[in-house]
């Protein structure tokens, strides 16, 4: 029948190799249509940098997370589905702005983001601290005692270390320009090497 194809003919259509433009062109006609019709919940990016490879991903809230390499960006897609939709998709154009304001960072052309920012996944103490880490200047670093200070809980220290450590906004929410009292570097989510390229990138504009 000619309106039927047989199960060779069904397995030579499915093994046909399709090049990366016509996958580029499908994935952007689906990502329009799901715009369109208001599924995508959650869209993401990656995009190269100094400090490597770092996933972007925002709600139509605003930016919502950037990630490392080291911190497994299939693992954090996954976290973001459980925590905020399962709706994700990868969509570039809605990490435009955010893109090229981090471009514009590691060029030194832009000490200060302009982005409007999703807080959703810090809550509490944590996320008390991460809305007051952009108050610390571009070139400028303050200790952990610092900010549990500028927080009003001064003995409250290790715990603005895990609210440093869990930050789902790093370079963005510059958690990287908090150190110890010694002035040791202490940790950072995407490594000592990262934390000291951000912290010498600064220091040399």
């Amino acid at each position: 029948m000619n309106g039927i194809r047989n199960d060779d003919d069904m397995t030579a259509l499915l093994s046909t190799p399709v090049d990366a433009d016509t996958l580029g062109r499908l994935h952007r006609r689906l990502e329009q249509a799901a715009e369109r019709a208001g599924l995508v919940d959650v869209a993401y990016t990656t995009v190269d940098s100094p400090v490597g490879r770092l996933l972007l991903a925002a709600t139509p809230q605003g930016l919502v997370r950037v990630a490392y390499a080291g911190e497994d960006h299939d693992r954090v897609l996954e976290g973001l589905g459980r925590q905020l939709s399962p709706r994700i998709l990868r969509a570039p154009k809605r990490l435009d702005a955010a893109a090229r304001e981090i471009d514009e960072y590691f060029a030194r052309r832009r000490q200060v983001f302009d982005l409007t920012l999703d807080l959703s996944l810090s809550r509490g103490f944590r996320r008390l601290v991460q809305t007051r880490l952009p108050e610390i200047g571009y070139g400028q670093t303050r200790s952990y005692r610092e900010m549990a200070e500028l927080v009003g809980n001064p003995r409250a220290v290790r715990a603005v270390g895990t609210a440093c450590a869990t930050n789902p906004l790093p370079i963005v929410v510059p958690c990287h320009r908090v150190l110890r009292a010694d002035g040791t570097l202490g940790g950072y989510v995407g490594g000592v090497e990262a934390k000291t390229t951000l912290l010498n990138l600064e220091a040399a504009a």
